[in-house]
């Protein structure tokens, strides 16, 4: 089936059905009966496109149109706790899902640079002279020291809210900056690539190395994520600035965009449960192994959340993207 010729042949129609739900309970008897009818066609529409020709953009435009025409023939409405509901079960977890061609990727080269950089610091004397003085890197390793401290030196809801401010800061700064052709996204990957690497590597150097481990897996497994995502997510609008596909860059970047705002909201729940294991669990006297494998567990629980509802949603057609009424009605364009 040829999209742009269907969308032709049936775009009156769902014109005149939007016009007809936004009108609400202002219709006459015979533009009540013509909404009845518009509803029933448009839903058929909707299921014809997701069988034949899967296009995300108008299965969007289509199921925001049939949502509406089914809550006006019918009076009502989703309560707000159906809407968040929604949003964690199905927008969420599908955006998530969609751009782990972009976050993995990510992610894989994060975690090969620090490791890069880890193994440096602890072989290499000189490295290590160039990061501080022996007094000061003795002051960050030893038992008690600043790497160990940090995750106690205040109380530990205050210590959560802190880590939280400064983890959705860094997300923001990868989500939302990455229109600047995902420059910024990769300063900021580099940037806490380089800092995790460091103290790793300046703690292995001191043979304390397991200890660190102890102290970072416990929450950084999915704070990185969330990172990792968000980072993912920005070179995915940066490269929508380049590469804007079939769609004119404008429309492009106002999708991309909507989905970078479900993204950001997302991942705002995300890095609280991160900073309530970094402030409580991370610094508690809990064996390594009972602290490790809370952080393993979440981050369990969250790939299974978003490869499981993530990518059963994305089948279904959903893109990721924002509330129809609050996004508004888009139509694929051809090159």
């Amino acid at each position: 089936m040829d999209v742009d010729v269907f969308v032709a042949a049936h775009a009156a129609e769902w014109n005149r059905l939007g016009e007809l739900t936004r009108r609400g309970g202002k219709l006459t008897g015979p533009e009540a009966d013509e909404l009845v009818t518009l509803y029933q066609r448009t839903a058929t529409h909707l299921s014809i496109v997701r069988s034949v020709a899967p296009d995300p953009a108008l299965i969007g435009r289509l199921s925001g149109l049939v949502a509406r025409g089914r809550s006006a023939v019918s009076g009502s409405h989703n309560p707000a706790w159906r809407e968040v509901a929604l949003f964690f079960t199905r927008r969420f977890p599908a955006a998530v899902y969609l751009s782990r061609r972009w976050w993995i990727p990510a992610a894989l080269a994060s975690v090969a640079v620090m490791a890069v950089i880890a193994v440096w610091v602890s072989r290499d004397p000189n490295v290590r002279a160039a990061i501080g003085t022996p007094d000061e890197l003795n002051a960050l390793t030893k038992p008690g020291g600043e790497a160990e401290t940090y995750y106690s030196t205040s109380p530990a809801a205050s210590f959560a809210a802190q880590v939280w401010t400064n983890n959705a800061w860094v997300t923001a700064t990868c989500l939302f900056l990455g229109v600047a052709l995902g420059l910024p996204v990769i300063g900021a990957l580099w940037l806490n690539s380089l800092n995790a690497g460091v103290i790793i590597g300046a703690m292995s150097a001191a043979g304390r190395g397991d200890v660190m481990i102890g102290l970072l897996l416990p929450h950084g497994l999915l704070e990185l994520t969330a990172v990792f995502v968000a980072a993912g997510t920005g070179l995915r609008l940066g490269w929508t600035v380049i590469d804007p596909g079939r769609r004119s860059r404008t429309k492009a970047l106002a999708e991309q965009g909507r989905s970078v705002v479900v993204m950001a909201l997302g991942l705002a729940c995300v890095l609280f449960v991160s900073g309530v294991i970094e402030a409580f669990v991370t610094p508690s006297g809990w064996r390594t192994w009972v602290r490790v494998g809370i952080g393993v567990l979440v981050e369990v629980a969250f790939l299974t959340y978003v490869f499981t509802l993530g990518r059963r949603a994305a089948k279904d057609g959903e893109v990721g993207d924002l509330d129809a009424r609050d996004a508004g009605d888009a139509l694929p364009e051809s090159a």
